[in-house]
């Protein structure tokens, strides 16, 4: 049930941004397209990342079985990754444009490459657990949505 969030936190950012809601950091009178961005840097990247953090550490067991994998020593690292990450998602969502790119590039790194291996995972070995596969659509959809909106902005 709490891998269902992850993507849920992409829907929200949407919603909010689409709804004309103030996000952290944005201008007053942002258009849509700025909040949306400024809305998925601060939660599906800066939230969720520290989240993610706390997960792969504290809860390393819990979360390894939730993915279907063998809790290891590589699960902490991604631990660590996401904590920069989400610390970095949140203080860019203050930032200008060159910070928002500074943080979609590594975040598009770690989450298309992390959706594609949970793809091979579910089609060579059938891993169907929520971790692996509910996951997949903010590996590809939360990338998607930093450049469409980066694009969208004229920050490209």
């Amino acid at each position: 049930m709490g891998v269902v969030i992850i993507p849920l936190t992409l829907l929200v950012a949407w919603i909010l941004g689409l709804a004309g809601v103030s996000a952290p950091g944005a201008s007053a009178g942002a258009s849509w397209d700025e909040l949306v961005l400024h809305w998925t840097l601060f939660m599906p990247v800066g939230i969720v990342f520290l989240v993610s953090a706390v997960m792969h550490t504290v809860l390393a067991r819990r979360t390894a079985a939730s993915i279907g994998w063998q809790t290891n020593g590589f699960q902490y690292e991604i631990g660590f990754v996401s904590l920069g990450l989400g610390i970095a998602g949140i203080w860019a969502t203050y930032q200008g444009s060159e910070a928002w790119i500074a943080v979609a590039i590594p975040t598009t790194a770690f989450l298309f490459l992390a959706g594609v291996n949970h793809l091979i995972e579910m089609v060579r070995d059938r891993n169907y657990a929520p971790g692996n596969s509910v996951i997949i659509i903010s590996d590809f959809g939360t990338p998607i949505t930093l450049w469409a909106m980066l694009a969208a902005v004229g920050a490209l």
